[in-house]
């Protein structure tokens, strides 16, 4: 009997799943016990293909077909757990997760002589009321803290799911980061809004990406390089769509537009010479990104959008955040927002997999209004305005760094994605 969860069990001499909760049963094929009995004795070690076949088929050849619907099969079984996750990784096989509860570490406070010293020579009536008072007092203090904030926020992503897509002609898949349920996470939602006979970028032969949903924003953040960890921040493309309607984004023409749209306006981006070896009291780490937002039938959005980090302690310091935007024919006179505020850091898990989360309480906020606003830009105008209004406190989301890059998940026109240049800045 093989243990799968506290209550979950799996009987390989049966070939059944044991539910213990409810009294039930699965039946289970030779080669989905076999595989399942596998994948347990190596919990979130990734396993090749080949050596589940061999797994689930001794001294057999079959296709590779027939794995692939073992696992779907299997899948379907263990859909009803769902803290049991059989994921498959792309390009090279499969991993079984016993998904746990986000969490946020924390150290804990605790002071055994003290407390015990209180206690002594005190009722236990004494005893259980002061304990339940203090249980209180430290539940209050718990949910009015930052870190409960924090906790409160995190755990409404999941970072569970994988997506294909289609990115000029090329194939991947993207790691997907999403708010509630999965019913808007098909890759048409984000597919739909590239035009597939303008999906053609020749200089793309592969790339690495990430997406993220917030139920209304479709987000895509790509580099051209096979390995995420080898991007060095040239050709990266990020997208967001904020309609439903199909935007019909031509890849083969976006690529020489949006090229065009960077050069003729720059308010942003830091360009550090390659040999700088200056010495400074301060460290700013400056991330970078151009987001476009295809809407269609409207003009091309650009955001050209900055952030720096200045830590004044290892895990707090000042932010500061310029967005500016415009659009294809500028016809909008750039929208300037800026942010300044104080951030403390967290470490945490969403799913499995490692994030920082800055928790950003806003000091000061300035916003450049434009002359003019063209149709196509006046709803990011009434969002920016409405953040200029309402922003105090913010919450930004690094879900991946290399020593060039880094991926962010952006509270701007909701939950925006973007996979950022990264420099340190020596002041």
């Amino acid at each position: 009997m093989h243990k799968i969860t506290s209550y979950l069990f799996l009987d390989e001499q049966a070939k059944k799943l044991v539910d213990q909760v409810h009294g039930t049963s699965i039946d289970l094929t030779f080669s989905e016990a076999a595989i399942l009995v596998r994948l347990l004795s190596s919990p979130n070690a990734i396993l090749t293909k080949e050596a589940l076949l061999q797994v689930g088929w001794p001294d057999r050849v079959v296709a590779p077909t027939s794995l692939t619907q073992c696992i779907s099969t299997l899948r379907k079984k263990l859909e009803p757990y769902t803290e049991v996750q059989l994921k498959t990784v792309a390009r090279r096989g499969y991993q079984l997760h016993i998904a746990e509860q986000s969490h946020v570490k924390m150290l804990a406070i605790n002071d055994a002589d003290a407390i015990r010293d209180a206690l002594v020579g005190v009722s236990a009536w004494t005893k259980f009321a002061g304990i339940a008072f203090l249980g209180l007092i430290l539940a209050i203090f718990w949910y009015m803290s930052d870190h409960h904030a924090v906790v409160k926020q995190v755990a409404k992503w999941h970072a569970d799911k994988y997506i294909s897509l289609n990115i000029g002609g090329t194939l991947g898949t993207a790691q997907t980061f999403y708010i509630g349920d999965e019913e808007h996470l098909h890759p048409s939602w984000w597919q739909k809004h590239l035009a597939p006979e303008g999906n053609h970028i020749s200089s793309i032969k592969h790339f690495s990406a990430f997406a993220a949903t917030d139920g209304k924003n479709y987000s895509m953040a790509i580099c051209p390089e096979l390995d995420a960890e080898a991007c060095n921040g040239r050709g990266m493309i990020n997208i967001t769509a904020i309609d439903a309607k199909p935007a019909g984004l031509n890849m083969t023409e976006f690529i020489p537009l949006s090229q065009k749209m960077e050069q003729r306006i720059r308010y942003n981006r830091i360009v550090l010479p390659a040999d700088d070896k200056g010495k400074g009291e301060l460290v700013e780490h400056n991330y970078h990104a151009d987001i476009y937002f295809p809407v269609a039938g409207e003009l091309l959005v650009r955001n050209d959008l900055s952030m720096s980090l200045v830590y004044e302690g290892e895990n707090r310091g000042n932010f500061y955040s310029t967005s500016c935007i415009t659009d294809q024919d500028c016809l909008t006179t750039p929208i300037k927002y800026t942010i300044r505020g104080e951030f403390e850091q967290y470490q945490t898990e969403i799913n499995d997999l490692k994030v920082d989360v800055f928790y950003v309480k806003v000091l000061q906020k300035e916003l450049t209004k434009p002359d003019e606003v063209s149709n196509s830009a006046m709803q990011f105008y009434r969002e920016i305005r409405k953040h200029d209004i309402r922003d105090e406190e913010l919450f930004y989301y690094r879900v991946y760094q290399n020593e060039h890059t880094a991926v962010w998940i952006i509270p701007q026109m909701g939950q925006v994605l973007a996979w950022t240049q990264y420099n340190q800045l020596k002041l």
